[in-house]
């Protein structure tokens, strides 16, 4: 999820908080900008969405030439968050079917009923978009994909932003999503030659290592420049054709 540092300036105030499967999650205002919190570490905020937009530019960039012969681009995308990520998808017209994968409740209703719908509200209203209401280690990693009839569990892009990068998850369990089996998951959720892009706080060698090794091809990372500190990054890799 990306972070970025909350505004000394102005005091926050709580929208709502709530205490699901996974523990609390707040919603809350600070000026201008809604900042979102899980078990007290702060997570993101909607003051600059240049990373989660670069997520959904750079998988789209690294897929193929548009084609006549093949359908637009299925993309999933990990984490609906406060939502830059699906307008930034939603508004590019390349796109065939979207889907959210989000397993906290809280942020759908903030998005379809709450504050957050000024950022996704023109996103959720168009029909290529959908939100499932899972957990995306669980997803990623369901056993079945493969069989008759599921073409529709395949993407051309899998765009991953539940947490603050491999070496930094929300929860421990958010690990397995980096493991060599999360790993061999998003390689079976994608077509090949489709293009996985993980958002991080910060670049990782060992994640990159751990992508080749999982059997992912041209496996790069692209920069995003911060105000101070480490720039943030998205991780690149290619299944093979």
């Amino acid at each position: 999820m990306a972070t970025q540092a909350p505004h000394a300036t102005a005091t926050a105030t709580t929208i709502d908080r709530r205490e699901g499967p996974y523990g609390e999650v707040v919603l809350r205002e600070r000026g201008a900008h809604f900042e979102i919190i899980a078990n007290g570490c702060f997570l993101m905020d909607t003051s600059d969405g240049r990373s989660e937009r670069l997520l959904i530019d750079a998988a789209l960039e690294a897929l193929p030439s548009p084609d006549t012969d093949r359908p637009a681009p299925a993309l999933l995308i990990g984490g609906l968050g406060v939502g830059f990520s699906l307008a930034r998808a939603a508004a590019q017209s390349r796109w065939g079917r979207i889907t959210v994968i989000e397993r906290e409740q809280a942020i759908i209703d903030w998005h379809r009923e709450g504050p957050l719908a000024r950022i996704s509200g023109d996103a959720l209203a168009d029909p290529r978009c959908e939100i499932i209401h899972t957990d995306l280690v669980d997803y990623v990693c369901e056993n079945r994909i493969g069989s008759v009839g599921t073409y529709q569990d395949r993407y051309d892009a899998l765009c991953l932003d539940i947490d603050n990068g491999p070496d930094w998850t929300v929860t421990d369990d958010n690990a397995n999503l980096y493991s060599p089996q999360g790993l061999a998951g998003c390689m079976r959720r994608l077509r090949p030659g489709g293009i996985l892009a993980v958002w991080s706080a910060k670049p990782s060698a060992a994640f990159e290592d751990a992508l080749r090794n999982a059997g992912f091809n041209l496996v790069r990372t692209e920069e995003i420049q911060v105000a101070r500190g480490v720039p943030d990054v998205v991780h690149l890799a290619v299944r093979p054709a």
